[in-house]
């Protein structure tokens, strides 16, 4: 990790068990553990109370039926706990089925969870209960057979699964572009994919997937079995054939692309590659090989929340990403009727009609045919698939929306930028920790590198990642805990590192600073002053990083009120600096600048303006005159000048 320095100073400057079945009664002496984290993000919710899954047939195979369509299913007798599990499960989806009295009672208080999806009254008196359901839009059937609920479910599964696919907007694909100032989930997912695209995956990768979803099922008996078919069958049929199988992979996938599920992204990773490569080859096959030069159109339904809608229509003549894999159909009436049939009262249908033409080399697309399982004539593209929106108009006046997109490689150059300024010189999935820190994201960086710590063996990489750990921490003001990790960091590189090793002085500066921000200036001396003594025994004395610790020493003593020493130690800084930079160097305007503060501090004021000044004019060399730091030094000038 590179060396850091203080600078231009004011001082105002699915994923336990899945397909599990938890029944609960009115017992309130011992409250329940509710299993509500799961790789499906749905749950199902049967409110009724005659269930009894130990001695009532109807029950249990009424049971067996819900898990082949929602692999997580919490049953409820009592109403009250019922309504607390909706109300405290905020994280996934949810479908409820209840009976007529219980549902008469509890959807006037779920109703409008937002986490709450579809519900099905399922009763005995079809009539009675239809009068009051009526003014309930989620409830999407008042039923007296089971049938009607399994496949109203299972399409209202599917329609949910279809809208997992995650999307960005941009308007522009210029070049320079501030990375904060694009959607994260667009630079992120840009970023999997090439590390995917890059990393050479072996048969232990997939062993080690095998072993992650038994662990994941292991209260599933129904996914197990999908798990020993892919472990003994992966190599009998084509990656598409897999996605497109009725089994976990399709939702585990396209949920953690969208939710940012490091842990399944990292264990599918090999999956993702070999999947983009099965379209690339029937890309090449299916256009590149037979000069298929034509256009033509392809279509997909999708439904937008509110918020989603508006920054489509805000986006026109811009640009949209679908960061997932992409599937459409050159049947425009079958993809119309999917979101005509799966109307929300809440969400937007938007139909989108996609122009592709196969000469765009950038992005790869096939005619899935024989290679899926149910071998339909549909179109999948690969993740992170860009297009421009031509046209958008409301089709009717129920909420559907067409969206004229046109296939582009507009964003070659844009990409490029992305890739270069996104920790290029790192392998792997450093490489998004890295950008995960740079992004903020610091949970899902945490994340990350708990991950990556546990599939370490060797002590130079654990050493790493308790450093990345540390700056974590640091980054989010948890000081201790930088400074803990950063030692755990630290005592691995004493036993593998001679003692003079210059990242041994970077480990030194790493703790002194953590101390540092918590207060502690005596124990970030001490651990700076390790650091000097290295960068002196090993460093030319006009090296760069020498004038860094100088001015790292400076700033502690200025903070502990030693102005004597912090001004001996920046100006031996300062000498450094004029010695082997340029007189426009910004390092050059801090490390006067740095000066310039002590003796205001020490209330010399006089010469604090002359370094000021010196700062000052580096700066209006260099930088805008409207820049932060001219700013700051200029208002330190007009402060000093009313000292004086």
């Amino acid at each position: 990790m590179d060396r850091r320095q203080g600078n231009l100073t004011t001082n105002s400057l699915d994923t336990t068990a899945v397909a599990t079945v938890s029944i609960s009664n009115t017992s309130k002496r011992h409250p329940r553990q509710y299993h509500a984290h799961v790789a499906q993000n749905i749950l199902l919710v049967w409110l009724d109370s005659n269930i009894d899954l130990v001695n009532d047939r109807e029950s249990i195979a009424m049971i067996s039926r819900f898990k082949k369509i929602v692999n997580n299913i919490n049953a409820f007798k009592d109403a009250d706990e019922c309504i607390r599990f909706l109300r405290d499960t905020k994280e996934h989806q949810m479908f409820m089925i209840a009976s007529g009295s219980l549902g008469e009672i509890t959807v006037p208080v779920v109703h409008d969870l937002p986490q709450l999806n579809t519900i099905y009254i399922f009763c005995g008196n079809q009539a009675r209960h239809e009068q009051w359901a009526k003014r309930w839009p989620k409830i999407k059937g008042v039923v007296t057979d089971i049938l009607p609920i399994c496949k109203a479910l299972k399409r209202a599964v599917f329609d949910y699964n279809q809208n997992l696919i995650s999307i960005s907007f941009i308007n522009h694909l210029t070049t320079r572009q501030n990375l904060k100032q694009l959607d994260s989930l667009f630079v992120i997912t840009k970023v999997i994919k090439e590390i995917v695209l890059t990393s050479n995956f072996q048969e232990q990768h997939f062993n080690d997937f095998i072993t992650y979803c038994r662990d994941l099922f292991a209260r599933s008996p129904d996914e197990l079995q999908a798990v020993d078919k892919l472990e003994h069958e992966y190599r009998r049929h084509p990656p598409i054939w897999w996605y497109t199988h009725q089994n976990f992979l399709y939702s585990m996938l396209n949920r953690s692309l969208q939710m940012m599920e490091i842990d399944v992204i990292i264990n599918m990773g090999f999956f993702i590659r070999d999947l983009h490569d099965n379209i690339a080859a029937l890309h090449q096959e299916q256009y590149v090989e037979r000069a298929h030069s034509k256009s033509f159109i392809v279509y997909h339904g999708q439904h937008f929340s509110r918020a989603n809608m508006n920054k489509l229509i805000k986006t026109q003549n811009g640009f949209i990403s679908f960061n997932n894999f992409l599937s459409a159909n050159p049947d425009r009436t079958l993809s119309l009727s999917f979101i005509r049939q799966a109307k929300d009262y809440d969400l937007i249908g938007v139909f989108f009609v996609i122009k592709l033409d196969p000469s765009i080399a950038s992005t790869c697309f096939a005619n899935l045919g024989e290679a899926s399982y149910s071998e339909e004539d549909e179109v999948l593209f690969s993740m992170h698939s860009i297009f421009r929106i031509d046209e958008i108009q409301e089709m009717e006046n129920d909420q559907v929306w067409q969206v004229d997109l046109t296939l582009t490689n507009d964003d070659n150059a844009l990409t490029e930028d992305i890739l270069s300024e996104t920790y290029s010189n790192l392998e792997g999935w450093d490489r998004l920790g890295m950008l995960l820190i740079k992004l903020e994201d610091f949970n899902k960086a945490q994340d990350l590198y708990n991950i990556l710590l546990d599939k370490t063996t060797t002590d130079r990489k654990k050493a790493e990642i308790y450093e990345h750990l540390g700056l974590i921490k640091e980054n989010q003001g948890v000081h201790a805990d930088a400074i803990s990790y950063y030692t755990q960091s630290n005592k691995i590189l004493q036993k593998i590192l001679p003692t003079t090793d210059m990242q041994m002085a970077s480990a030194y500066s790493n703790i002194a600073f953590a101390y540092g921000k918590m207060g502690d200036y005596s124990n970030a001396l001490s651990y700076h002053k390790k650091a000097l003594e290295i960068d002196e025994n090993m460093l030319p004395s006009n090296h760069p990083d020498l004038a860094s610790s100088y001015n790292n020493i400076g700033f502690v003593y200025d903070n502990m009120g030693d102005y004597s020493n912090a001004l001996s130690y920046h100006q031996k800084a300062l000498n450094i600096y004029e010695k082997t930079l340029s007189s426009t160097h910004p390092d050059l305007a801090a490390s006067n600048n740095n000066i310039g503060w002590v003796y205001r501090n020490m209330g010399d004021y006089v010469k604090a303006l002359s370094f000021y000044e010196r700062a000052l004019a580096i700066l209006e060399r260099s930088l805008s005159v409207d820049h932060p730091n001219v700013r700051d030094v200029r208002k330190s000038i007009d402060i000093v000048k009313k000292k004086i």
